[in-house]
């Protein structure tokens, strides 16, 4: 290493002469006097390494080997970027390893030396790597972690000014940026002058919008505190031009205007409230923002929801010297915000609305409390409020199911019942409300299920029936005959769309072997096995079924196979790969393995023929 490039790039020259293109000698040449100098560039850093302890004289020469490899991957002309990731990780693990030396032995100086020696080389790696690959988006962040981590701040700032001209497109970039220039470098302004890059080319964006307008309210709050500290000081502030405007929140204001013409809605207003509802000098921001949109958006069930629970917020809560007086304040707020949203479904009677009613209740119903009465009167608020959605046909179909739910833990059985049959009227083609009301009825053992099903099928498309399928063929096992139960799964084969009758003729295979033997099982495969379409699943339960039988057949066993080959043999390497090895158990014939094999080279292509051969070479050599 020591003898100079010169020597090098004749000793590379020397392993690469015979038959070598002078071309090709002159670039390995140049490459290898490349790694040579990047090598003697860090001889001075292992060199104090060596001086101080930190290194042995032997870990030295590890690391040189090491990074010579490494380095010629990177310098070579076909580039991988796993060799650029493997190298930084390599510099960072070393870092780390410094690190923990240097706490060992209680050494802590020559850093310019060493550690900063080493992290300039990994920048220049990334930098390197994220040129040549500069949709990587993973890679740039991985650069921007490595920068923070060892508060490079000048670095990060070229990072991300190379990362944003490159990928103007994503607004979490800008906002990483902002945020960072916001947060790191308290610089307000580049931040500001981000966002603002930023909306230019994104002026719909709602996450940039809500992160700009906090970020100029969180610059306000810290220019606030600041004069708070100088005026405790009892400073001059002469020289320190603190607005009054912008102290009040005026630049954020100025954000929300622009945001509110470019973006419609409530519900990113409501975001926008919210986050000017954490800092405690936006009183007025937040009345203008409430008041725009209670004008705007007086008749969206968003904005009710939202006048509603507010109450629970309205009056500060105080110490309450017992549990029974708090649940009493509590309460109070919960009648508040019903009563706003009695007047919002009065006012708004739409399925929009009682959902928002609803869920709150639930969510009140569903917070703990160690007050029973508190506990009994959100319990009957919740199911007085799904009654009356009910009746006002305003109910939907996943609250219905949560009104079930709900109904059964508290063992109102019939209640749930009238609840079902009237949700599976409401929605009669609906496949889960009928599937929920006759879950509901096999659990009460109740009369009249079969025509229960029998209507569910009148109304129900054949291309959702496959669950009722699967119900009414499972509930038949139970209380039904085995011929009945196997004339449903006749009838359902015929009635379920092609691609649902595969489920189904697995489940007639497995209802047979269990009720009726090998036999029964044998007589349901062969009566199906020419009723396309097929699941290997299917084929594959019948070869299982053959296997578990003490005087079991190979003939049989190679119908089965044969059968599932001329299904599924073009796409399933395993399977014939399942074939072969049966071919070699103590049953079968070995000298049957070859035609086995040039058969699925047919049949196989492309990647799965690679697959295949990669696996049948670990079955011949006993690793598979």
């Amino acid at each position: 290493l020591g003898t100079g490039s010169k020597g090098g790039v004749a000793a590379c020259a020397c392993v690469a002469v015979q038959g070598a293109p002078l071309r090709e000698l002159a670039g390995f040449a140049i490459m290898a006097e490349r790694v040579e100098q990047c090598i003697e560039d860090r001889l001075a850093e292992l060199e104090q390494l060596e001086r101080v302890g930190l290194f042995t004289r032997k870990e030295i020469k590890a690391v040189i080997k090491k990074t010579s490899a490494l380095e010629y991957k990177i310098q070579r002309r076909a580039l991988h970027k796993e060799d650029f990731i493997s190298y930084i990780q390599y510099e960072i693990n070393l870092l780390e390893l410094i690190k923990k030396r240097r706490a060992r032995i209680g050494y802590s100086f020559k850093k310019d030396e060493i550690e900063y020696s080493i992290v300039k080389r990994i920048h220049s790696i990334f930098k390197r790597a994220t040129t040549k690959w500069t949709d990587d988006i993973q890679l740039w962040l991985s650069h921007v972690a490595f920068c923070k981590k060892w508060n490079r701040k000048i670095q990060l700032s070229k990072v991300f000014s190379s990362l944003l001209a490159l990928h103007p497109n994503k607004p979490a970039l800008w906002i990483m940026a902002a945020k960072w220039e916001m947060e790191n470098r308290l610089s307000s302004e580049s931040a500001r002058q981000l966002f603002l890059r930023a909306l230019r080319f994104h002026p719909e964006c709602p996450k940039l919008y809500q992160e700009y307008f906090r970020m100029e309210l969180m610059h306000a709050e810290k220019q606030r505190k600041e004069k708070k500290v100088f005026e405790q000081a009892k400073m001059d502030l002469g020289e320190f031009n603190y607005s009054e405007d912008i102290l009040n929140g005026e630049l954020a204001r100025i954000v929300w205007k622009e945001a509110v013409q470019k973006i419609k809605g409530v519900e990113f207003q409501l975001t926008l409230l919210s986050i000017a509802k954490l800092f405690d000098f936006t009183q007025a921001l937040q009345k203008e923002i409430l008041d725009k949109l209670q004008a705007e958006y007086a008749n969206d069930p968003l904005m009710w929801d939202y006048m509603a629970r507010r109450e629970l917020d309205s009056l500060p809560s105080i110490e309450h010297p017992s549990k029974q007086s708090k649940a009493l304040e509590v309460d109070q707020k919960e009648e508040r915000c019903c009563r706003v949203f009695e007047e919002a479904v009065m006012s708004l009677p739409t399925e929009d609305m009682w959902k928002c009613y609803i869920t709150f209740c639930l969510e009140r119903f569903n917070r703990k409390t160690n007050c029973e009465e508190l506990r009994q009167k959100r319990l009957k608020r919740m199911l007085s409020t799904f009654s009356q959605a009910h009746e006002l046909q305003l109910l939907s179909a996943p609250l219905y199911k949560q009104w079930l739910q709900h109904l059964l833990e508290l063992d109102l059985r019939e209640k749930a019942e009238e609840v079902a049959a009237a949700a599976t009227k409401r929605f009669s083609q609906s496949v889960e409300m009928w599937e929920m009301r006759l879950q509901l009825l096999i659990k009460q053992n109740s009369d009249g299920l079969a025509s229960c099903f029998q209507e569910a099928f009148k109304v129900v498309k054949d291309k959702d029936s496959l669950p009722i399928w699967i119900l009414w063929a499972e509930w038949s096992e139970t209380v039904n005959s085995k011929a009945e139960t196997e004339a449903i799964y006749q009838k359902s084969l015929i009635a379920t769309l092609p691609a649902d009758s595969v489920t189904m003729k697995e489940k007639y295979l497995e209802w047979a072997y269990r009720t009726g033997g090998y036999k029964k099982a044998r007589k349901v495969f062969t009566s199906l096995h020419e009723s396309r379409p097929f699941s290997l699943e299917f084929f594959k339960k019948m070869i299982q079924i053959e296997k578990e039988q003490e005087s079991s057949k190979m003939a049989n066993i190679r119908e089965y196979y044969e059968r599932a080959l001329r299904e599924f043999g073009a796409t399933e390497p395993d399977l014939w790969l399942a074939y072969i090895r049966e071919e070699m158990s103590s049953q079968g014939k070995p000298e049957n393995c070859g035609s086995i094999y040039w058969r699925a080279m047919k049949m196989l292509q492309g990647e799965q023929v690679e697959d295949f051969i990669s696996k049948y070479t670990l079955l011949q050599t006993g690793h598979l």
